[in-house]
């Protein structure tokens, strides 16, 4: 069974990747005439989140694999998940981002088609991560796995 204090870094990590990733970020670039500033602000927002993540689903799965007693259930699978996917996403996908966004993206570049498949995969990854996170906050806590 989860602990209260499990719940609450649950909560806080999911609850981060949906407020910043479908509230926030959306917002800054609805609101601001600047895209590269948007995109500035929406890369730090989701470094913060990403580091977040890794933190809590490295005590969480730790904290599933304690309690299973090295039988990890559905619980434990999907913090791995999640934890991987936000890996590939910060360490992987945001580098070469941030690599081809230094020099500038000339509309129509290949540099520019680079970095908006990119972006696309990202974004997927996000998503996944956000809906693994709803499936944990919604999944049944009393039952054992």
């Amino acid at each position: 069974m989860i602990t209260a204090g499990e719940r609450v870094l649950l909560t806080l990590w999911v609850g981060a990747l949906w407020s910043i990733g479908y509230l926030a970020v959306p917002v800054l670039f609805a609101e601001l005439n600047d895209r590269m500033l948007a995109g500035l602000l929406a890369g730090h927002m989701f470094s913060i989140v990403a580091w977040l993540g890794l933190a809590v689903g490295a005590v969480l799965a730790t904290g599933e694999l304690v309690r299973s007693q090295g039988r990890p259930g559905w619980r434990f699978w999907v913090l791995a998940l999640m934890l991987a996917l936000v890996a590939v996403g910060h360490f992987g996908l945001q580098p070469a981002m941030a690599a081809l966004k230094v020099n500038g993206l000339a509309e129509g570049s290949t540099e520019a088609a680079r970095f908006a498949r990119l972006h696309g995969t990202a974004s997927v990854l996000y998503l996944l991560t956000s809906l693994a996170g709803l499936a944990l906050v919604a999944g049944p806590w009393g039952k054992k796995d």
